[in-house]
């Protein structure tokens, strides 16, 4: 009834009928590179980590970055700066930012660059960050204040931050 049709009966590939899988085809390394950075941006360190961790032959991984990197698919410096965008929404300060940076292999002057372009005011992030997760009276309970100043600091915010959204200096 179907073997007039292009591909063949019913039972070919694509047909509906289960347990019936099509061929897959062996992707080439460039192929799941970009397959990655489609997903999200990856610094180069990352990317490499990623598809060597796979199998895959490192000198034909270093040989894709650099090929993606060269026609501007994977970009160290765009991916700096969404990561400090996605961080800094996420709660976290700059000092957390910069060591997470550090990890995937940026170097100093490409991570100061990245901060530098962060178009927002760190103290008043923290500052934010406080009043939803302790609420406006911060400022009233010392205990709570050092708690919240506590949680800040781990969060990866200076000092000046810190003071500024709590108004708890750790010297005195």
């Amino acid at each position: 009834m179907h073997d007039d049709l292009p591909g063949g009966g019913s039972d070919s590939p694509g047909s509906g009928k289960p347990g019936r899988r099509r061929a897959v085809r062996e992707l080439s390394t460039t192929q799941r590179a970009l397959g990655l950075l489609t997903r999200r941006e990856h610094s180069r360190k990352e990317l490499t980590r990623k598809l060597t961790s796979r199998g895959l032959d490192a000198d034909e991984v270093e040989a894709a970055v650099e090929r993606l990197a060269g026609d501007g698919w994977q970009d160290d410096a765009r991916f700096a700066e969404s990561l400090v965008r996605s961080r800094a929404s996420g709660g976290y300060g700059p000092i957390r930012i910069r060591a997470e940076l550090g990890t995937h292999g940026l170097d100093g002057e490409a991570i100061a660059r990245a901060l530098a372009g962060f178009d927002g005011d760190w103290s008043e992030n923290a500052r934010d960050l406080v009043r939803r997760r302790f609420g406006s009276t911060v400022t009233e309970d010392l205990a709570l204040r050092r708690k919240a100043a506590d949680f800040l600091f781990r969060r990866g915010f200076d000092g000046d931050s810190v003071r500024a959204a709590t108004r708890f200096d750790p010297d005195d």
